[in-house]
């Protein structure tokens, strides 16, 4: 065969099985357009997609300076991520502390969307806060979180310990214009129910969903061989008390919806609204650390809706504003 032919019948060749792979390639689309597909039960929120987009973006830690000033937020973030190793029950700088660390509640050391960050702290305080009737500091409220969240006793204003974590929040919320709020800070605020939060329901979510990190009793994971929380224990005396700000259901209800499960890997792992509502109430309801926190909202028309302990404004039961239905609550305080 002239060389000529072989090339002809390897081009014949070639053209035949680029025919065949192309139409094997229309046929299986055909099929798959016209196989039944299963709807997302959790259609894509197109606005809150852009708002990811166009939101707060948390500064990069390798951006820090190499400068004193640097050091001392490099420790504070060490401070916020590693509390327990610093302050907890065997603290190498202080034993104050429950052993929880700060980001057990603020995710990823203040920094991640929707994880109760700090983005905004340095643009908004000092401000006034209701619960307390006053003008507040960032150093305030650390030591709230630190007698609240971690049941434990405050710094010393002008500690070195304080000084860092001050010099920390600074840090992450340094992109943000004075008094802004960016999308995505704080705890989101999830549409009311339109009946009570279920415990009940919320402990068979628990059970199902929660437990394989923070335990059927709700009492955490340790990392293997340290004093820190791998997940940290929900109720208990290793927990937060009364006084923290998680224990109304709205905060708590946020957080999870939009943090949990923990190892979530996509959208569809995340609770409903719905479920969300029911933990925090089967949560919430357990027992925990009480202190007497009864000079809180020393005006009372200013406390929310949903804070579990009265005198209340209004003639709902504290059952009620503990648990919801909390529209109507909301309802009564608009028409006041």
């Amino acid at each position: 065969m002239r060389l000529e032919e072989k090339h002809l019948l390897t081009a014949i060749r070639l053209t035949i099985w680029s025919a065949v792979i192309v139409l094997l390639i229309v046929v299986a689309c055909v099929i798959w357009l016209f196989l039944p597909h299963e709807p997302s039960k959790e259609p894509v929120d197109l606005k809150e997609a852009t708002s990811v987009l166009s939101a707060w973006q948390a500064p990069d830690s390798t951006t820090i300076p190499q400068t004193p000033e640097g050091d001392l937020i490099r420790y504070g973030q060490e401070l916020i991520a590693h509390t327990a190793i610093y302050l907890g029950p065997s603290g190498t700088v202080a034993q104050i502390s429950n052993g929880m660390n700060c980001q057990n509640c603020h995710l990823k050391a203040g920094k991640k969307w929707k994880g109760n960050n700090y983005a905004a702290v340095a643009a908004t305080y000092p401000k006034y806060r209701a619960r307390s009737g006053m003008q507040e500091s960032i150093e305030k409220r650390v030591n709230d979180c630190l007698e609240r969240s971690l049941n434990g006793q405050p710094l010393e204003q002008t500690s070195h310990e304080m000084k860092a974590m001050v010099a920390y929040i600074r840090w992450v919320g340094s992109g943000v214009r004075k008094e802004a709020i960016p999308a995505g800070t704080g705890i989101t605020d999830l549409s009311l129910l339109d009946r009570t939060a279920d415990g009940g329901k919320g402990k068979f979510i628990f059970s199902a969903r929660c437990s394989r990190c923070h335990g059927l009793s709700g009492e955490g994971l340790r990392k293997p061989g340290s004093n820190e929380w791998l997940y940290p224990p929900l109720w208990g005396e290793g927990s937060f008390n009364n006084g923290a700000g998680l224990l109304r259901l709205s905060r708590l209800a946020g957080f999870i919806h939009d943090n949990m499960p923990y190892d979530s890997v996509d959208s569809k792992s995340k609770l409903t609204t719905a479920e969300a509502w029911d933990v925090a109430a089967f949560i919430s309801a357990q027992p925990r650390p009480a202190r007497d926190f009864s000079l809180d909202w020393p005006n009372i028309t200013e406390k929310p809706f949903d804070h579990p302990f009265g005198p209340y404004p209004d003639d709902f039961t504290e059952e009620q504003h503990r648990f919801g239905p909390f529209g109507p609550i909301v309802q009564a305080r608009k028409k006041d």
